[in-house]
């Protein structure tokens, strides 16, 4: 059976290039609603007010190991942030699997993560969890009755994501992750709320999506367009290499990404340092649940500056980390959205 009907594409007619396997075209799809998913909203976390007094917890903590770099690191992010420079989250798709969307959120809106980069398999948990409110599907079930990775609606809309961040509106920048919440905005996607992409897009955040093509369920859809992938893909790598150029003084935290986002921020640190700028007083963090080499080498080691690691569960790690910031910005009389 072929894909079902859809206004927003036709492979056959809108094909540039002959198709290598033109069987794919065929490839048996099914409605994402039906399809049984491992994470649902009702998991996600709660984001609550910033405790009175948490800094001082926080400066309890012992100074060694790993008490050091997180102290060191949340001081790092609210001197960032008090001189105006910017703190970046690139995340991995587990962040967002395990329920941490509305913490993310939360810190773009009170001006403490100014710029977010995902993997395109965490813009795929975040449009399912924006358009149906459940994501992550069992592939362990899925792969052997050959269903795994063909939800239509995710294919399709990913690539409509690509396709508008290839073609932006005039006076809009071009990017994949700007064409994806740009889109999840328009179609007023029933959780839309909890999108990173989408939320980023309405607060003015910066916003990237980077997919390595092949390694993503989506380009198994007949509507994956190489053209508008890379187009799309391309220009968010040089809004990072921009990004990155001015990060001097500011803070890049890698989460739960083990290669993808560290390959491109190391890529991205080689242009900043070509064109002559200064990255010295640069903050670098690993955050993950183990270390990775790729992680620990181009975000923590290799780049100018201070490299920091830490280790621990996203769900345990990045709740803490948000607190304690928050904390701190306040004691120091932070102005919530202050810029």
């Amino acid at each position: 059976m072929g894909p079902p009907d859809s206004a927003d594409w036709d492979p056959i007619m809108t094909s540039k290039t002959p198709h290598p396997f033109e069987p794919m075209l065929g490839v048996e799809l099914y409605p994402l609603e039906s399809r049984p998913s491992l994470v649902s909203l009702e998991d996600f976390c709660e984001v609550p007010p910033p405790l009175a007094g948490f800094d001082a917890f926080v400066d309890s903590l012992p100074d060694i190991y790993a008490g050091t770099d997180f102290k060191d690191l949340v001081q790092r992010i609210v001197a960032a942030r008090q001189a105006g420079r910017p703190v970046v989250m690139a995340m991995g798709a587990h962040v967002l699997k395990v329920g941490l969307a509305p913490l993310v959120i939360d810190l773009m809106r009170r001006g403490v993560v100014t710029d977010v980069a995902l993997n395109s398999a965490g813009a795929i948990h975040d449009f399912e969890i924006a358009t149906v409110g459940r994501t992550s599907e069992n592939v362990d079930t899925q792969l052997p009755a050959g269903k795994f990775g063909f939800a239509d609606e995710t294919g399709a809309a990913l690539a409509e994501g690509a396709r508008r961040g290839a073609h932006p509106p005039e006076g809009e920048t071009p990017g994949f992750g700007r064409g994806l919440g740009r889109m999840l905005i328009e179609r007023d996607a029933p959780h839309v709320h909890l999108s990173v992409p989408a939320n980023a897009v309405q607060l003015g955040r910066g916003v990237t999506v980077h997919p390595a093509i092949g390694a993503d369920i989506v380009h198994m859809h007949p509507a994956a367009d190489g053209a508008d992938l890379g187009a799309a893909a391309l220009a968010d790598f040089q809004n990072v290499c921009g990004l990155v150029s001015e990060l001097d003084g500011g803070v890049w935290i890698n989460v739960g990404c083990a290669v993808l986002l560290p390959e491109i921020f190391l890529k991205a640190v080689s242009v900043a340092i070509n064109l002559g700028r200064d990255l010295e007083n640069m903050t670098t963090a690993n955050l993950d649940m183990i270390r990775q080499y790729r992680a620990e080498t181009n975000v923590v080691r290799r780049p100018p500056g201070r490299g920091i690691t830490i280790i621990g569960q996203h769900e345990l790690l990045l709740p803490l980390l948000r607190q304690a910031v928050l904390s701190k910005l306040m004691a120091a009389g932070w102005k919530e959205g202050s810029e």
